[in-house]
C-alpha cells in the first residue's frame, strides 16, 4: 500500500464537509484555515482530482469528494466494527448504538425493544435521534447510525429493508368532527371545507399526499404544517380540525373526546410501508446486531398487527 491518503489530511477533508466550510472546519479542529485549504490542495494532487467545490458561501464535495468520503466513513465503521469484535467476540457487554427513527416510532421502541435491551445491557449506550424520512436515510446511508425505522423510504440500493409491513395514511378527527359521521371512506374533496394539519414535505406521509392530491385534482389547504406528530395530535385533540397522517397514539380530548382514525378511498394512501433499514453491505457491531434482532422479533405477524406510528 502506498503513502497516499495520509490519515490525518483525509481527517481535515471530512471536517470541511461536515462544517459546510474550511474556516468552519478550521475552528473545530483549532488551525489556521490556510493550513486546512493546503492540506485539502496536498490531498486534492494525491487523488488526481477537485474534492471540492464552492457553493454559495460554503463548500460541497464533488462527485470525487463523495467517493473519498464514503471510503474514509467505511474505513471508520470497519475500524470500530473489528475493535468491537476483538473486545468483544462473544459476549455484548460494552459499546454504543446509533438509532434514528421517525418520532411516531419512539414511544414504540421505549415500551419495547429499546426498554429491554438497555434493562439488559446497561453497559451499552445509546443515542435515539428523531428525524423525517429524509433525515433517516441520510443517516443510514452515510454511516451516522446503524438502525433507522421510517415510513416509505426512497428506492436506494445503499438501504438494506430487514422488515417492512404495510402502514395505510388515514384521516384522524375527534369522533364528534363531521367527518366521523359519514360512515364511508374518505375522499380528500370530503376534506376541502375543513381546516387541516400535516407532516413537512421531506417526510414520506407527506409524499404520498401530495401524489394524491394529484391523482385526485385536489389541493388541500393546510393550516398547520410541522415536523411532529405530536403537533398533529395535540391538533386534533384541540378540535381545529383533521390531520392526515400515518396511525397515532390515540388519546381522550381534554372534554373526554376520543380521537378517531378514518379510512381513505384512494389506494395510493394505502401503499405506503413502514421499514427497518440499516447501510447495506454494513456489517453491524454486535450489540446493534442484537437489538436490531431484538426490534425484528417485537413485530407481531401480520394478521395480528398493531403497528406503531410512523414517522
Amino acid at each position: 500500500m502506498d503513502d497516499r491518503l495520509d490519515a490525518r489530511r483525509m481527517r481535515y477533508f471530512m471536517q470541511v464537509l461536515d462544517s459546510g466550510s474550511v474556516r468552519g472546519a478550521a475552528e473545530v479542529l483549532g488551525m489556521d484555515p490556510s493550513a486546512v485549504s493546503r492540506a485539502i490542495g496536498v490531498l486534492e494532487e494525491e487523488c488526481g482530482a477537485r474534492l471540492l467545490e464552492r457553493r454559495g458561501r460554503g463548500v460541497v464535495p464533488t462527485d470525487a469528494g463523495e467517493l473519498l468520503a464514503t471510503y474514509v466513513r467505511r474505513q471508520h465503521t470497519q475500524k470500530q466494527q473489528l475493535l468491537a469484535q476483538l473486545d468483544d467476540i462473544q459476549k455484548v457487554e460494552r459499546g454504543h448504538i446509533d438509532i434514528v427513527a421517525g418520532e411516531g416510532f419512539v414511544d414504540w421502541l421505549m415500551r419495547h425493544s429499546l426498554q429491554r435491551f438497555m434493562a439488559a445491557h446497561p453497559g451499552i449506550t445509546v443515542d435515539l435521534s428523531v428525524g423525517s424520512t429524509d433525515a433517516v436515510v441520510r443517516e443510514i446511508v452515510e454511516e451516522r447510525a446503524h438502525i433507522g425505522m421510517l415510513f416509505q423510504p426512497p428506492r436506494d440500493e445503499r438501504l438494506r429493508s430487514h422488515h417492512s409491513h404495510p402502514e395505510p395514511i388515514l384521516t384522524l378527527v375527534l369522533q364528534t368532527h363531521p367527518l366521523a359521521q359519514l360512515g364511508r371512506p374518505l375522499r380528500l374533496a370530503d376534506l376541502l371545507p375543513y381546516r387541516g394539519a400535516t407532516l413537512h414535505r421531506d417526510f414520506g406521509v407527506r409524499q404520498h399526499i401530495e401524489a394524491t392530491e394529484i391523482s385526485e385534482g385536489v389541493r388541500l389547504p393546510t393550516q398547520l404544517s410541522t415536523t411532529s406528530f405530536h403537533a398533529l395530535g395535540q391538533f386534533v385533540m384541540a378540535g381545529l380540525g383533521y390531520a392526515l397522517s400515518a396511525r397515532l397514539p390515540m388519546p381522550a380530548a381534554p372534554d373526554g373526546g376520543r380521537m378517531v382514525a378514518l379510512p381513505m378511498r384512494n389506494a395510493l394512501l394505502s401503499q405506503g410501508r413502514v421499514h427497518v433499514v440499516s447501510r447495506h453491505g454494513r456489517v453491524l457491531p454486535p450489540a446493534a446486531a442484537l437489538l436490531l434482532r431484538m426490534i425484528l422479533e417485537d413485530f407481531p405477524p401480520a394478521s395480528a398487527r398493531a403497528a406503531p406510528a410512523v414517522g
